[in-house]
């Protein structure tokens, strides 16, 4: 596949770009190189590689999976303009 002047204008124009008609052809031809290194890498043989997240290996720590109430409902509700048995108070917001 090869990136014409006519393809570059096109994308510029559906991007909004405003590219001069001078640099169409360096564009076209950057764009070719860009897909002829894309095609280099279609050519690698991947059969039996691990995707991978990160190039160093690591392992995330882990907390345990426990569920509580955080112990600090006086802490959030602190700042509160109106406070109700343990509950943010607000206008009634629909009828």
């Amino acid at each position: 596949m090869s990136v014409t002047k006519e393809d570059v204008r096109k994308v510029a124009r559906l991007s909004r770009i405003a590219v001069e008609d001078g640099r169409l052809e360096t564009l076209a031809g950057e764009l070719n190189g860009i897909l002829g290194w894309i095609d280099q890498l279609n050519e690698v043989d991947v059969e039996g590689v691990e995707p991978m997240t990160s190039v160093v290996e690591t392992v995330m720590p882990m907390r345990a999976d426990v569920v509580t109430d955080g112990d600090k409902v006086d802490e959030i509700l602190a700042n509160a303009p109106k406070r109700d048995d343990g509950f943010f108070v607000v206008p009634k917001a629909v009828e």
